[in-house]
């Protein structure tokens, strides 16, 4: 759809009552608000953010460092001897921090 940039720009009230007249024309349409059965399953199955988790236990098991691994001093993640970029004076700097 092409656009006229030239033409005069509506203000924020004008776009407001354009929308409510919208709507209230939308409702009145017949089948505006039916809801397909399909969406109401699959909606059933998501878990909303901040849902509480106050019961739940979450168990990791840390490892030590390894002997072919190094902490990178910028990001202070510990990588892989093979993505290992510089070591300048005992400052190990990994590929992605160097880029």
């Amino acid at each position: 759809m092409a656009t006229d940039y030239d033409a005069p720009r509506k203000t924020d009230d004008e776009l407001s009552e354009d929308s409510i007249e919208e709507l209230k024309a939308r409702r009145n349409e017949p089948g505006a608000a039916s809801v397909d059965e399909d969406e109401t399953e699959a909606a059933e199955g998501f878990e909303l953010p901040g849902a509480d988790l106050s019961g739940e236990e979450l168990s990791v098991r840390v490892l030590p460092r390894q002997a072919d691994e190094f902490m990178c001093s910028q990001c202070f993640l510990v990588h892989h001897r093979s993505q290992l970029a510089s070591d300048n004076g005992g400052q190990l700097v990994c590929t992605e921090c160097a880029a």
